[in-house]
């Protein structure tokens, strides 16, 4: 039954993870319902993530092998330092300082109180509205070569939010690129480029964690580990899927389907079907 219900977790995490929805909320409340009635865990929730960005490297390698290849020959001085590919090498990382440092710094609040449903319910609904407004009045004019170091860094901070499950990773950091005045796909794609290092690094140091300790949440190794392939290869649809959808599309379903699923747990809560840290 554990190895279904890993199965499940990693289907909606491969699922939610790239749309602006928050994979991690999903996480946190479908394992409510599933039969073991659990939390998840932050450390399968990061983990069961390489498998999503397992799929971003895969999609966009060809691109992501590039930005490697000429940030590094900037370093000897064989390409200038800003040579696009070379500077997007540079902006990744610059955009990926905050959510590092607060990460490994409210790690206790990660597994703990940010886990609240009362918190991501109200957080689901509040930055559903600002990805709304965002997409609605943002303009459209910016591409991926007029993301600049302020603009890096605005959008690194804007991912950071994303500790909390509720705000989404994707979702936190396509609102910030909108209301900076990036086209959708470019937004997505910046988002989708920056969140290699956070969600690596964040699953490597949670896997560590899970090591030392020999726990990684209600489903095991054996769970953990089928659940990360699972995402990588739902996953993988996910993202061809919505860099298609988002050249014609806007995020108003995502935005709709947020404020619909907060009010949900809200109404679920004060029914007491659930609570903050758990099943009723």
């Amino acid at each position: 039954m554990h190895i279904i219900e890993a199965i499940v977790l990693g289907l909606v995490q491969g699922l939610t993870e790239f749309l602006p929805i928050s994979s991690s909320a999903h996480i946190r409340v479908v394992g409510e319902f599933l039969p073991s009635a659990a939390d998840p865990g932050a450390t399968f929730t990061a983990i069961s993530q390489i498998g999503t960005e397992l799929a971003v490297l895969v999609y966009f390698w060809a691109k992501i092998v590039t930005i490697i290849k000429r940030w590094a020959l900037s370093l000897v001085g064989k390409v200038p330092r800003n040579d696009p590919d070379a500077r997007m090498g540079w902006l990744v990382i610059v955009a990926s300082i905050p959510i590092g440092i607060l990460g490994f710094t409210l790690q206790d609040y990660i597994r703990d109180v940010f886990r609240n449903l009362w918190l991501v319910a109200v957080v689901l609904i509040v930055f559903g509205i600002i990805l709304g407004v965002a997409d609605r009045w943002g303009a459209r004019r910016r591409e991926m070569s007029d993301v600049t170091y302020p603009h890096g860094i605005s959008i690194g901070v804007a991912q950071a939010l994303a500790l909390v499950p509720g705000v989404s990773r994707s979702g936190a950091t396509t609102t910030a690129a909108r209301a900076l005045g990036y086209q959708r796909t470019t937004a997505a794609e910046f988002s989708f480029l920056m969140a290699i290092p956070a969600v690596f690094g964040s699953g490597l140091y949670e896997l560590k964690h899970g090591l030392e300790e020999g726990d990684v949440g209600p489903y095991g190794w054996s769970g953990t580990i089928i659940a990360t392939i699972v995402a990588f290869l739902v996953g993988w649809v996910v993202v061809a899927y919505l860099m298609r959808y988002l050249k014609t599309g806007t995020f108003m379903p995502f935005v709709i389907y947020r404020i619909l699923l907060g009010a949900t747990i809200m109404i679920l809560l004060a029914m007491e079907v659930l609570t903050p840290f758990g099943t009723a």
